[in-house]
């Protein structure tokens, strides 16, 4: 068998206040997503994930969504959808004030949390979306796998 083509994650630490744990977590977030998504990196790749802040992130919300408040996470997609994973694949930016309220409000680990948006922003880059019921179904379901294999409970159960 071939080796598999590198798939190269930089991970941006835009706040130094994300505590340092979090780049081998983004990194095997993605890889686990890669494997359980059955995309095949086609050639050499790059993807960066940014560790930001909620002003940083409000401000990309608003240039690129028109929504003048901060998110959890940004995909930044760079390839077709469920095209070739080849090249820079895009740009994902997580935001650390919101995470950390999230998983309080959520009952859930920073870190645990943090690997579920890694996830669904990288499955974003890929192609999945969740605006109708079906794309959504299909998504969270993909998401719900992958985090099952990486010991991570259910974020979409009741």
């Amino acid at each position: 068998m071939p080796p598999t083509p590198p798939l190269d994650i930089a991970v941006i630490i835009n706040d130094e206040a994300w505590p340092q744990t979090m780049e081998p977590l983004a990194e095997r977030a993605v890889f686990e997503a890669l494997k359980l998504s059955k995309a095949k990196v086609k050639g050499a790749a790059e993807l960066a994930i940014v560790l930001t802040n909620d002003a940083e992130q409000r401000e990309l919300n608003q240039q690129w969504r028109g929504k003048d408040s901060s998110t959890n996470v940004l995909s930044f997609p760079q390839i077709e959808p469920f095209g070739p994973v080849i090249g820079i694949l895009g740009d994902i930016t997580l935001a650390r004030e919101t995470l950390i309220a999230e998983a309080a409000e959520q009952g859930t680990s920073l870190e645990d949390h943090f690997t579920h948006l890694v996830v669904h922003g990288f499955l974003h880059i890929l192609g999945y979306d969740h605006l109708t019921d079906d794309e959504a179904q299909i998504m969270e379901g993909l998401e719900t796998r992958i985090l099952a294999s990486l010991g991570i409970a259910d974020p979409y159960a009741d």
